[in-house]
């Protein structure tokens, strides 16, 4: 097993019971490998780069995927506790939910399915894409040395097509399913803190608000300009028969209000927009029942968005906590651009589309364990920021104020790749024909490698 230098020990020896000894000095080399290893994240990429690759027992670190015994939910719940103590001791927790689809093929892999390619399709066309559907969990937190909300996964899980499940056996879950044991096990996890979950539009569904309710989790997201919204229900008269009405009068619809030239508009700058700029936007809000027939209703914060320089189509968000305030429900929303930059940021640093892994138990593990780094290397640099600050990595065409993952996850690499472990030459050398930029240079080279 690799020595683990004493600034990181903890973060990695804090997973040690959810394994036995042997499985677990296995794993460790296999999460070494992930953080120092560049292109794919195969398991004998993992073995060359941790200097592996003559051990001829190497059928027992593809074990710890395929075979061992070990509980990955357990292992998102240890993940989750150091970062609510890190990044968000006190306070409301904001979480954000999203799916993304991981491009495999293959006739062995079981739960391979055909969705829609978010990012090659658009309104006017449409592009099928084969591989597997995961729906992450991700803490919303402020890393106060990147001076930015960063979205850190705690909790992935596979969420297959219909295909499938067998027929006949049981019914299919569909994706809103999958969110809403996610969300409770995250109350389960965390039963005294306050939470706000932020999601897209997929998940603007009533019985899905209802189910989030009963357990005190408060929900932000997309609204439909169409929506059909009524006033709270009118005091019962005593002695009336029949079943109490559960809506009032209905109000106008957001479409309705849009064009409405008595509607009043309230103007505010929000931070860190899209692309991390100022935007400067008109809103108003209100609060309504949210009610369609057959479905129980939901009381809700309704808010409309609408730019004034007209760059961008207005939008409707909702918070199931009517008490929230409506420059806050907006800034919730926007942060839950940082899930999409976690994504392709592990796509590019992690190799996550880039295994090769076709067994049920080994697919089910990969993916999050290999979004879990992303999570992991955040605290390890957060334990090696020095005053609060990360090198970055600056040249004269591009400059920038604020480390980015790519700088942390250098920052960690070089922790590593300094421990002695990895030194192969003898202490005490006679001559020393080492060039101190020459070094730099290397070091850049494979600490910046993706």
């Amino acid at each position: 097993m690799p020595t683990i230098p004493s600034e990181l020990a903890p973060i990695i020896l804090a997973f040690q019971p959810l394994m036995l000894n042997r499985t677990w000095e296995h794993a460790v080399v296999l999460l070494v490998g992930a953080i120092l290893a560049p292109g794919k994240r195969t398991i004998s990429s993992v073995l060359r780069i941790t200097g592996r690759h003559h051990v001829k027992t190497f059928q027992n670190y593809h074990r710890v995927l395929n075979r061992a015994s070990w509980d990955l939910r357990r292992g998102s719940e240890i993940l989750l506790r150091l970062l609510v103590q890190q990044f968000a001791p006190k306070g409301p927790l904001l979480v954000g939910i999203d799916d993304t689809i991981e491009r495999r093929w293959g006739p062995k892999i079981r739960a391979r399915g055909i969705y829609r390619d978010p990012v090659r399709s658009s309104k006017s066309h449409f592009v099928k894409a084969s591989g597997l559907r995961w729906l992450s969990l991700m803490l919303l937190v402020n890393v106060s040395w990147a001076k930015r909300v960063w979205a850190l996964p705690v909790f992935t899980t596979l969420a297959p097509s219909e295909r499938y499940y067998p027929t006949g056996k049981r019914g299919a879950k569909t994706l809103l399913d999958w969110a809403r044991q996610q969300a409770f096990q995250l109350r389960r996890w965390l039963p005294d803190r306050t939470l706000i979950l932020v999601a897209d539009s997929a998940f603007a569904a009533l019985d899905f608000l209802e189910q989030l309710r009963t357990v005190s989790i408060v929900c932000v997201t997309r609204l439909r300009l169409d929506a059909r919204l009524y006033e709270p229900a009118p005091p019962r008269p005593r002695g009336r028969p029949g079943r109490p009405r559960i809506k009032g009068r209905r109000l106008p619809s957001l479409q309705q209000r849009l064009i409405d030239p008595k509607t009043r508009w309230s103007k505010r700058t929000v931070q860190d927009w899209y692309g991390g700029a100022q935007r400067c936007i008109e809103f108003c809000s209100g609060t309504a029942i949210w009610y369609h027939g057959g479905l129980p209703p939901a009381h809700i914060r309704w808010v409309l968005i609408r730019d004034p320089e007209k760059r961008f189509d207005p939008i409707a968000l909702l918070s199931t906590d009517p008490a929230l305030v409506p420059l806050d429900i907006v800034t919730f929303y926007v942060r839950r651009w940082q899930i999409e930059v976690t994504f392709e940021e592990s796509r590019a640093h992690f190799g996550v589309e880039t295994q090769r892994q076709w067994s049920d138990k080994a697919i089910t593990r990969s993916t999050p364990l290999l979004l879990a780094p992303f999570s992991i290397v955040t605290l390890m640099a957060s334990g090696l920021a020095t005053h609060d600050r990360l090198p970055i990595l600056q040249a004269a065409w591009y400059q920038k104020l604020n480390p980015t993952f790519s700088d942390a996850l250098a920052v960690v690499r070089k922790r590593f790749w300094s421990n002695p472990d990895f030194f192969m030459s003898p202490s005490k050398s006679h001559n020393n024909k080492s060039f101190p930029h020459l070094l730099e240079c290397f070091s850049r080279a494979l600490c910046y490698a993706a």
